[in-house]
């Protein structure tokens, strides 16, 4: 029987952050793609994207340490651009740019919105002094969220300097702001979208608030294969330091044994492939189910916090000619419609991202003049808005936003309302049945979940336990520090590489003997 010191089922950024991390520690990893297929998909020569992705987590002191743990901080940095803005957010009669410049900043708020001018200079050095202290945070090695005594003690010492969190967790950082005021969204809409917690921006704890705002205001970085390519990034850094990457296979059984995951089974497989640890990004639910059952502990039995999928990010792929886009238009923008007291469901808000096809596509065969534009909404799962809508909604709010679209369409589709995808090349629609699509399914594919929480976490930031419920199993997924997006991901990946490496005494003193504080 084949056996690893760990398996890794996912391939999300928590996934290929706790492999890259435990292959560079001289462990043995075999990682899985358990079903989750990569972001891009075609038809024809028109590519798609199932999901929206933006590097935030670039900017969080936890991936910066795990870049220089495997010496590839200016091998990453050749590889990323600035935005410039760094986004963009388009309201009825009134659009703004946040530049990394803060003069052209202040120009632009001064423009725009010149009444709360001083409201938003304090709110912005309130917002640099929490991420000051959250940087120091989560430079620390420890373990977030932290669950055995010690590690509550030794996180709670990191922890106690973060503003807004326990008594203050209550405060409202937009407090001074007129009610209904249009610049209380332009904060909390990108932090919403940042998010994993199926909360609206303003109800967001006021540290990941100010966390996740931040995250887009210093300095967002882009990779032209989007997603994709920091997988291929990544899962090379696995393969170079000795590990395994099967991102088509999945494992279909968690073998329990003596009260322990001892093995996966792998589908196709006649024999169960060995691990010391299982690591995935699923929740304990799913990962339970995974091991009928066997072996949850009673501690997890009585205290797992309960988890509820409240709400999906609805993703619509448009295929734009380019000559139909306003030049200004950036890489990465907030659509916010007209919003008053009885907001219309069937106009939602937005995270808009223009890609440039050719970028996606390593054959070279997309059409020069083409542009993608993937728009990203929220659809709670119990809300007026169904999936069978919510394509025809997300179109409704761009037509009013951009009024040259219509006659520039070239394709448009989504991958979860399993509806037929929309060719425009003949000048009007015409439905295109999903069997003709590549790398998808025929019917509907589930969305990114948003999670609600109960009850709250450490600090009203997490939700599960990168423990396991059973002994010998991590999570480093969505779930883990929901509130924190994918820097929430990051800082679950290194708990469980730290909390795994510890388990081998003599493989933790060599490296404490090879590592050195200079990256080579």
């Amino acid at each position: 029987m084949r056996h690893y010191d760990v398996v890794i089922l996912g391939r999300s950024l928590g996934c290929l952050a706790a492999a890259t991390l435990l292959s560079r520690r001289d462990l043995s990893v075999l990682l899985l793609g358990q079903g989750q297929r990569p972001a891009l998909y075609r038809w024809g020569k028109h590519v798609f994207l199932r999901r929206a992705f933006t590097l935030l987590a670039a900017s969080s002191p936890c991936f910066k340490r795990i870049l220089h743990e495997l010496a590839q901080t200016q091998r990453f940095r050749q590889r990323i651009e600035l935005l410039d803005p760094m986004f963009s957010v388009l309201l009825p009669g009134r659009r703004i740019e946040v530049p990394p410049d803060i003069e052209r900043f202040s120009r632009e708020v001064e423009r725009e919105f010149p009444e709360v001018r001083q409201l938003v200079d304090e709110l912005y050095s309130g917002f640099s002094h929490v991420n000051a202290t959250g940087d120091a945070a989560f430079e620390r090695d420890v373990v977030w969220p932290p669950g055995t005594f010690w590690e509550k003690l030794e996180t709670g010492r990191v922890a106690a300097s973060l503003p807004y969190v326990g008594g203050e967790g209550q405060q409202d950082l937009l407090g001074k702001f007129p009610s209904g005021h249009p610049y209380r969204r332009v904060t909390t809409l990108p932090a919403m979208f940042a998010s994993n917690l199926a909360t609206p921006g303003d109800q967001l704890p006021p540290f990941a608030l100010a966390r996740l705002h931040g995250a887009w205001t210093r300095g967002v970085q882009r990779l032209g294969g989007g997603e994709d390519e920091l997988t291929r990034f990544l899962v090379e850094r696995v393969e170079a330091q000795g590990g395994v990457c099967r991102l088509d296979r999945r494992a279909t059984r968690l073998v329990v044994e003596h009260g322990a995951a001892r093995a996966v089974q792998l589908d196709g497989d006649d024999e169960p492939t060995g691990a010391a640890v299982v690591i995935t990004d699923q929740n304990g639910e799913v990962l339970a189910d995974l091991a009928g059952g066997r072996g949850i502990t009673a501690t997890a039995r009585r205290d797992w916090p309960r988890l509820t999928a409240s709400a999906g990010r609805f993703v619509v792929s448009l295929v734009v000619k380019r000559g139909g886009l306003p030049d200004p238009l950036p890489p990465e923008a907030f659509v916010l419609p007209e919003y008053g007291p009885r907001r219309d469901p069937r106009r939602p808000a937005l995270h808009l991202q223009r890609i440039e096809a050719r970028e996606l596509q390593e054959r070279g065969d997309v059409p020069d003049d083409e542009t993608l534009l993937v728009a990203e909404t929220i659809v709670p799962t119990r809300g007026p808005l169904t999936l069978l809508e919510a394509r025809e909604a997300v179109l409704a709010t761009l037509r009013a936003e951009l009024p040259f679209l219509e006659k520039n369409l070239i394709a448009v589709d989504s991958p979860h309302d399993g509806l037929p995808a929309y060719d425009y090349t003949r000048g009007e629609r015409r439905d295109v049945d999903r069997a003709h699509l590549t790398g998808t399914s025929v019917g509907p594919e589930p969305m990114e979940w948003l999670w609600s929480v109960e009850p709250p976490g450490f600090l009203d930031l997490s939700g599960e336990s990168v423990r396991g419920p059973i002994p010998g199993t991590y999570l480093v997924g969505k779930s883990v520090l929901p509130a924190l997006g994918q820097e929430g991901e990051l800082l679950a990946a290194w708990s469980a590489a730290r909390l795994v490496s510890k388990r081998d005494r003599s493989r933790q003193k060599m490296r404490r003997q090879m590592w050195t504080k200079m990256e080579t």
